[in-house]
């Protein structure tokens, strides 16, 4: 990865926060990671959604619906550093989910078997 290419990434990233504020309804969307491409056509954007009311897959196709408009606005945030506005691509970042998953199962771990030292369950012995 070029230095262009993150600190493009790092930019878009910061000013994509606010532009999905506008979308939320009730909801809590992340931007945890952007990359852009070395020719800077497309960003990949990973979001994290957290939406305790409704379906975060409902939410996340909501957004992918209206990325031309997310996408016009962020073109007004960045016009001055680029020539061409990247294509976003959409990608749910489930990397909370999968922490959360793994920290129950070794509380089940735990629960089932508290003979066993904390030192001994965190080197996987």
């Amino acid at each position: 990865m070029s230095i262009r290419t993150e600190r493009l990434g790092a930019e878009i990233q910061r000013d994509l926060g606010p532009i999905f504020q506008k979308y939320q309804n009730n909801t809590i969307i992340t931007v945890t990671k952007v990359r852009v491409t070395p020719d800077l056509s497309i960003a990949k954007v990973y979001i994290s959604i957290l939406a305790p009311n409704r379906d975060k897959n409902s939410v996340f196709a909501y957004l992918k619906e209206h990325d031309t408009e997310i996408r016009k606005e962020l073109a007004q945030k960045i016009r001055h550093q680029v020539r061409k506005i990247p294509e976003l691509h959409l990608y749910l970042d489930d990397t909370a989910e999968y922490v959360d998953r793994l920290e129950n199962l070794f509380d089940k771990i735990h629960k089932e078997d508290p003979d066993i030292p904390d030192n001994e369950k965190n080197e996987g012995n």
